[in-house]
């Protein structure tokens, strides 16, 4: 690293503790109420000169493509995809006539992200085309529905009777294609349907019926010739895509008390998508390796805390009397509060990372759904951190695993995992360090954080006894176990039930917690690479832990706060800025931070 970069990190760094470290606000009682004594803010430090060339540009980018994504809102639309794939090449073209050896580090940064961040979504679109394609026996009406939304968006006057009769007619369409659905003729007319094509399918209609609601009520009330015409035909089509949806579901996906455990795999190819999107340069087989690797240490940890508790190799036995250690209903925000409070004053003992005193102060707590826990069985953070514990109206089993699940031993890897030093410190410095940088947000760099800093923890005996390491060890190896079940998903090397079934065996999951936690990774809004980034993620921080700060080129403090002060991305550009590599127009991954798997 060069010396002028070395004492650039050095006084920002230095800045950024003056700032963090300022007297915090302390309160008064008085006969009005609370007085707050403000602190001495001091003179603030010029940022202007670390701020990326590409920042405006980078804003403008995100900006534009949120209008368009508001403007062109209609579901697997061939007009959306046309719009979007002519803004990302645009956007394309415009990148390749910068002067890129003339902007500076942190612009050459956002230019190497802003670039990958186009290509993929230009892959995305063609991804997005054949699975459009593959629907397309399902729902072939979907451009028609489509149609209706963008001549309201285009702003054309509507003929209140021709509509009535377009969904009168769409509305006998659909039914007829109903009515094929599991009937003799079937099979010619659809073929052999996936489960999880039929799943997307259905899911399909269930948003064309959502918009159509919506384009439904911009009139009616209000056009009185609409109303009239349009009231009955209406009502057919909405029953008609809601019959449609459900058929779909009862013939092609099956049916579950909780909703079905599906997903849609992506393939091999769709995997090397968004690997090269996240920069990282390992194959999907080599992430599972790796994987493998580490859940074999930690299996041998796991024995060793066993046989520490008197159990022997016989650590499910082990594991179970920790989890009988849960606390009663009501005592749960107080093993947050002081775990909360144990795990900030470990790292703060050890000046790892400025904690900004607001920080501190202003972070809150919530109590968690019967109806989330399906889906977030554990606790989820940020500035308020959702605590997963049972509640009146849940069966008694589903008390019991939810208790089981969330014991303070198991909670000692959770709660600085969502609060200080993870996702809530995170949230609040890149709210105000380069926010221009949530456009290149990452699981990797936001989940790897935070599971990075469950191994420094660990590394530096946080755990107080076997107990404690069995609980933090069981987030550990649901990790490395989130990698090798939800790459073999995508690689359709294993369903959905076989993904419940080794959360169970494997790690000792509680089978409600490992369905919800198999639903929540394939049936929810989040990324094929979303499971894979906790581990993944924190193997890198960990290696750049190694290449900073081991070999003395950084203390603690400095790597840590340049690392929260400089934005959200992934990883590989993290290490870029902080080394200070000479980058070009088209750079590409090539970090490989754990080695060669073998």
């Amino acid at each position: 690293m060069g010396s002028n970069h070395t004492a650039f990190t050095v006084a920002l760094t230095g800045a950024l503790v003056f700032l963090f470290a300022m007297t915090p606000l302390t309160a008064q009682s008085t006969a009005s109420g609370w007085a707050e004594e403000p602190p001495v803010l001091g003179e603030l430090v010029d940022f202007g000169r670390t701020q990326s060339d590409l920042r405006v540009a980078v804003q403008r980018f995100e900006e534009d493509r949120r209008a368009l994504g508001r403007r062109y809102d209609i579901p697997y639309s061939a007009l959306r995809r046309e719009r979007m794939r002519a803004f990302y090449s645009g956007w394309l073209a415009r990148l390749g006539e910068l002067d890129f050896a003339g902007l500076n580090q942190e612009g050459q940064v956002d230019y190497v992200l802003l670039r990958t961040q186009v290509e993929f979504e230009l892959e995305t679109l063609a991804q997005e085309e054949i699975a459009v394609a593959e629907m397309e026996p399902l729902v072939p009406f979907g451009s028609r529905i489509g149609a209706l939304q963008e001549s309201r968006r285009e702003r054309a006057d509507i003929d209140a009777r021709e509509t009535a009769n377009t969904l009168d007619a769409l509305a006998d369409d659909i039914a007829a294609l109903t009515a094929l659905i599991g009937g003799p003729q079937g099979e010619d007319t659809f073929g052999d349907v996936k489960g999880v094509v039929a799943a997307r399918g259905a899911g399909y209609v269930d948003s064309l019926r959502r918009m159509l609601r919506g384009w439904h009520g911009f009139y009616t009330g209000y056009d009185p010739l609409f109303t009239w015409w349009v009231a009955a035909p209406y009502e057919r089509l909405d029953g008609a895509l809601e019959a449609h949806a459900a058929a779909i579901r009862s013939q092609f996906v099956g049916d579950a008390a909780d909703g079905p455990v599906v997903g849609d795999p992506i393939g091999d190819e769709g995997l090397r998508a968004h690997l090269a999107h996240e920069m990282i340069p390992y194959t999907a087989d080599e992430l599972i390796t790796i994987a493998e690797r580490e859940f074999a240490w930690m299996e041998e940890a796991l024995l060793e805390a066993s046989r520490e508790m008197g159990y022997g190799d016989d650590w499910r036995a082990a594991q179970e009397a920790v989890k009988n250690l849960a606390v009663e209903p009501g005592r749960k925000p107080a093993v947050v509060r002081e775990l909360e409070r144990q795990s900030v004053d470990f790292i703060q003992a050890r000046d790892w990372i400025t904690i900004p005193p607001l920080a501190q102060e202003v972070w809150r707590m919530e109590m968690m759904s019967p109806e989330r826990q399906l889906v977030a069985p554990f606790f989820l953070g940020g500035e308020v951190i959702q605590i997963s514990y049972p509640t009146d109206e849940m069966d008694h089993d589903d008390k019991l695993m939810s208790m089981r699940g969330n014991n303070p031993h198991f909670n000692r890897a959770t709660v600085h995992h969502e609060l200080i030093p993870g996702h809530h410190l995170q949230g609040y410095m890149t709210s105000r360090f380069n926010d221009h940088r949530g456009t290149f947000s990452t699981p990797f760099w936001g989940e790897g954080w935070a599971l990075y800093w469950e191994m420094v923890l660990w590394e530096n005996d946080f755990p107080r006894g076997p107990e404690d390491r069995i609980g933090m060890l069981f987030w550990r190896m649901h990790r490395a176990a989130r990698i090798i079940f939800s790459l073999s998903f995508h690689l359709e090397r294993m369903t959905p039930q076989e993904a419940v079934d080794f959360l169970v065996e494997r790690v000792g999951h509680e089978r409600a917690n490992a369905e919800a936690e198999v639903r929540r990774s394939f049936a929810g809004a989040y990324s094929p690479l979303y499971q894979v980034a906790y581990m993944i993620g924190g193997l890198q921080f960990r290696e750049l832990h190694r290449e900073f700060v081991e070999s003395g080129r950084m203390t603690d403090t400095q790597f840590h706060d340049a690392v929260m002060q400089g934005g959200r991305m992934p990883v590989e550009m993290v290490r870029a800025r902080l080394s200070g590599q000479a980058l070009t127009p088209d750079y590409d991954t090539q970090w490989r931070f754990a080695g060669d798997p073998r």
